[in-house]
């Protein structure tokens, strides 16, 4: 017995979506493991699930599948050990095969053009909207927040005479990123107009009885600027599809296209990890042969 949906119970606190998929994931993995004669939980081994993953890997299935798929598993086993179904967790320690990622999203010059300077006239029908728009943006490029910082931002977050954001990252990181001069624009022209928009006094996001919240942005229900307003956002701006954190993709690239270092670069974007912002390095090709030609006796 392998107590399937008594795991889709468990996954009270997931989205739908997730549901389903850790649920396809591992009735995937009990189908292969019973054609190998493997009649329920207690008899898989972590050799068994390295296999598995392995079996997953010959199938040239997408590394973030695998990935998942690898956190189902680890959902599952951990489920399994909490309701003391089984004695011990197989899955400790499994990892997915490391392997090349997908290449980030960088915008091009005219894509960036577009969205920066020059919104379809429906993107500015409301002007106040417009300038909240602008403001975000211009945050999400001109400094690489990660659009969930974007979100979080309070007004006291903005340093505006020193031109400078205070952001809380991952892992409650607090770092201090410069503001662009098109960003501390785009900011002075929304502060003028944020009293104005909808304010929400009783969805928590309140200041001094009477007066605006704290949050920097907000929709036009008056509550804190989330996520999906972000990239509604973008579809309202952009020429074509594009995600947010492609700003901040493009922003790390083009400043190591124009010649930032590395670990420069790392404590803009709030990266505990050198080797995650090495991974921009791959899409800096271009300054590596313009700057290996005019360096290089022989090039």
């Amino acid at each position: 017995m392998w107590w399937l949906s008594e795991f889709s119970a468990s996954l009270t606190a997931s989205a739908p979506a997730t549901v389903q998929a850790y649920s396809r994931d591992i009735t995937g993995f009990v189908a292969w493991a019973e054609r190998g004669g493997i009649t329920g939980p207690g008899a898989v081994d972590r050799l068994l699930l390295r296999r598995y993953v392995g079996n997953l890997a010959t199938r040239q299935m997408a590394r973030r599948t695998m990935a998942r798929a690898v956190s189902s598993l680890h959902r599952y086993f951990a489920f399994l050990v909490q309701r003391g179904l089984i004695p011990a967790d197989p899955s400790v320690r499994l990892r997915a095969p490391a392997g090349e990622g997908r290449l980030p999203r960088v915008l091009t010059t005219a894509e960036l053009g577009a969205l920066l300077d020059q919104p379809p006239s429906s993107a500015i029908a409301n002007p106040v909207v417009a300038l909240r728009d602008q403001a975000v943006l211009e945050l999400l490029y001109g400094s690489g927040l990660r659009v969930s910082e974007v979100c979080s931002l309070d007004v006291r977050s903005v340093d505006l005479a020193q031109r400078l954001v205070r952001v809380w990252g991952k892992g409650a990181k607090e770092r201090v990123v410069p503001l662009s001069g098109p960003a501390l624009d785009a900011l002075l022209g929304w502060l003028r107009v944020r009293d104005d928009w909808p304010n929400d006094l009783a969805g928590g996001e309140a200041g001094v009885a009477g007066g605006p919240g704290p949050a920097l942005f907000r929709n036009s229900r008056g509550r804190r600027l989330g996520v999906r307003d972000v990239r509604r956002l973008l579809d309202r701006r952009a020429t074509s599809p594009t995600h947010p954190h492609a700003l901040r993709h493009t922003f790390a690239t083009h400043l190591l296209n124009g010649g930032a270092d590395l670990r420069t670069v790392q404590e803009l974007l709030g990266h505990s990890d050198l080797a995650t912002t090495q991974h921009y390095t791959h899409v800096t090709k271009d300054r590596l042969r313009t700057v290996y030609d005019a360096s290089h006796p022989r090039a």
